[in-house]
């Protein structure tokens, strides 16, 4: 199948530091063209990939102080998609609704994975104008807040089985926050958690431009008042390993409604349990008692934290490569591809090109649509 990955310019695929929605194009990537496929990745040009790579932009917009508006950089990676629609089977988006005022000539071969929240109020009557594109939630929660629209699938996130090692026995006596500095990720409530249970605290995290104020406002003091918690700062997949791997748990106190939570499987995948506040996707990722420990307030959370003895790690690994490998989150999306309109179409017309007077294997073989993979 020839399948089209447009990414957003953010970040590169995969990030070097911080970055979510890029990470996850990376994986689903990678592991379609480890399954045979010929896919081409829009990106930015410092991605690294197997995939055939079209840049939009030379570096990844955000670690680019030159500039200033993303917006023209997108709009040239969407008219490339534009000229080159027609080579691919599906072409599957992940830059929001930005693709929509083009789609409608290669609507019944594509399909958007939305990676934000969705409860924001703009949001509402725009996809009420477009009712009829296929999307995919990332977790059934995300859907809560949107019109009737045409979902495809729910496809929870996956990482590469091997990119976190597990850690049977870890060797720091600390939790871990792993992510972002913003108010709806309650980094508060961590460091709190943390000094009730008498533990050490160590923040991996980023601060955004609009968090700059929440950080020297809020978080900053509070870190400059605890000695035993640790701002490090963002950190790479190199040092994410030993940072979770040898934690004794990670905390994901958030405040908001999150759409996935891609630090939970990180921590998971290292054997690593998670304390995660109810909201959004968490009930849906963690299993209370098993994967970690799902809470209502920061008394239950200190609870947990007494509690984590409790728990096999290597049954918290063992639970990641069960559901949230990037295998299985690739098998998933070709499910929702090959159920596209326009790839279905194409395969019914296979049996009437085989009956056709004249028509040979070798021609059906020269058209879009690979027979063993819409087999």
């Amino acid at each position: 199948m020839k399948i089209a990955q447009i990414a957003p310019l953010a970040e590169c695929c995969p990030p070097r530091l911080y970055g979510g929605t890029e990470r996850i194009v990376s994986y689903l990537t990678e592991e379609l063209v480890r399954l045979g496929h010929e896919v081409t990745l829009f990106a930015s040009g410092d991605s690294t990939t197997r995939a055939e790579l079209v840049p939009a932009c030379d570096m990844a917009l955000r670690l680019n102080p030159a500039v200033r508006d993303p917006l023209p950089y997108h709009m040239t990676m969407l008219e490339a998609v534009r000229q080159r629609a027609e080579e691919f089977d599906v072409l599957h988006f992940h830059v929001d609704y930005l693709h929509y005022p083009l789609a409608h000539a290669f609507a019944d071969r594509m399909v958007t994975t939305l990676h934000g929240r969705l409860d924001l109020p703009d949001l509402r009557p725009f996809y009420t104008a477009f009712p009829h594109y296929p999307l995919v939630s990332i977790s059934d929660d995300q859907r809560r807040p949107m019109p009737p629209v045409n979902w495809a699938g729910t496809v929870h996130h996956g990482l590469p089985r091997t990119l976190l090692p597990f850690t049977a026995n870890p060797k720091g006596d600390y939790l871990a926050f792993l992510g972002r500095i913003s108010p709806e990720k309650r980094p508060d409530r961590a460091i709190e958690i943390a000094a009730r249970a008498g533990l050490k605290l160590r923040i991996a995290a980023k601060i955004d431009k609009a968090d700059q104020a929440y950080w020297e406002e809020v978080i900053g003091p509070m870190v400059a008042r605890h000695p035993e918690v640790e701002f490090i700062g963002e950190i790479d997949e190199r040092r994410k390993a030993d940072f979770l791997g040898n934690a004794r748990a990670l905390l994901f106190p958030i405040d908001w409604p999150e759409p996935f939570g891609l630090v939970m499987i990180e921590a998971m995948a290292c054997g690593t349990p998670v304390i995660a506040f109810r909201n959004g996707s968490v009930p849906e990722v963690i299993e209370d008692g098993i994967t970690g420990f799902i809470v209502q307030d920061i008394d239950a959370a200190v609870a947990a934290v007494r509690q984590l003895d409790r728990l096999d790690r290597a049954r918290v690994r063992a639970s990641f490569e069960d559901r949230f490998t990037a295998e299985r989150m690739a098998l998933d999306y070709l499910a929702i591809y090959r159920d596209l309109p326009g790839l279905r179409r194409s395969a019914m017309r296979i049996p009437a090109m085989l009956n056709g007077a004249g028509t040979s294997l070798a021609a059906v073989a020269s058209r879009r649509i690979d027979l063993r993979a819409v087999a």
